[in-house]
């Protein structure tokens, strides 16, 4: 699901695509795994300054610029992270995932109809990206569950909504530790 928790997995398991995108060079391959290490070794200010740098020098680089994002939004640097991944889609609108990550902040702000457009797009580039489908079916569910609160509103004694905003809301309930 879409939560603001659930962000770091999703954004690092995305980091993976810079890998599967890396460049035939060892030296830039070196840097992108350099940056993620770092990310993943909890250094953040030691992984940005490598990024800058690295992007100091080529700065059109969507891989590192990719990296950066996370690493905006890691640090809840939304804004930034928001501007870094427009800017991709703008230079690089064929790349999915940046249309992705830009989709789960604008989730996270419940921003739901710009989130459902930016997967939307991720998927007119790339059909098979399974991330974008799950996290589309979560946006969905949000509108959904956004509409069946309204009916509720406007018309309280319908009872076949209460039952569908309850399994929405379920849905989106934090899972329970086992006992």
């Amino acid at each position: 699901m879409m939560r603001s928790s659930s962000i770091l997995p999703r954004v690092l398991c995305l980091a993976a695509f810079a890998a599967a995108w890396a460049a035939p060079l060892t030296a830039r391959a070196d840097d992108y795994a350099d940056v993620t290490q770092l990310m993943r070794s909890g250094k953040p200010a030691e992984a940005m300054a490598r990024a800058d740098q690295y992007l100091a020098a080529k700065p059109r680089d969507p891989q590192m610029r990719f990296l950066k994002g996370v690493m905006q939004a890691e640090a809840g640097r939304t804004a930034e992270a928001i501007a870094t991944y427009t800017a991709l889609t703008e230079e690089y609108p064929e790349l999915p995932e940046p249309y992705n990550n830009l989709a789960v902040l604008y989730a996270a702000q419940s921003d739901f109809d710009k989130a459902r457009t930016a997967l939307e797009t991720a998927l007119r580039s790339n059909p098979s990206y399974a991330t974008a489908h799950e996290n589309l079916g979560d946006v969905y569910a949000r509108l959904a569950g956004r509409s069946y609160a309204r009916a509720q509103q406007l018309a309280p004694a319908n009872r076949s909504v209460a039952p569908k905003l309850a399994l929405i809301r379920e849905m989106f309930m934090p899972a329970r530790p086992a006992q």
